[in-house]
């Protein structure tokens, strides 16, 4: 299940990220963050702060650094 995701991920980075014309506010970027996550905590726990990172990456969020916990 893990390795769909990071699949899915890395397919993202490659071929739709660098068309994109923003750039992400956070560091690390909200796809690397995700990809971290994922392969650092259990799936669900991982898909967990992948969304929550997703709902903050937004205009009205001043970004920053933002670890992994």
């Amino acid at each position: 299940m893990k390795n769909l995701f990071i699949n899915f991920i890395n397919f993202y980075k490659i071929y739709i990220n660098p068309y994109l014309l923003h750039k992400c506010r956070f560091y690390p970027s909200c796809s690397s963050y995700i990809l971290l996550s994922i392969k650092k905590l259990p799936i669900i726990k991982g898909l967990y702060f992948s969304v929550k990172r997703i709902i903050l990456c937004n205009c009205f969020s001043s970004g920053g650094y933002d670890p992994i916990p």
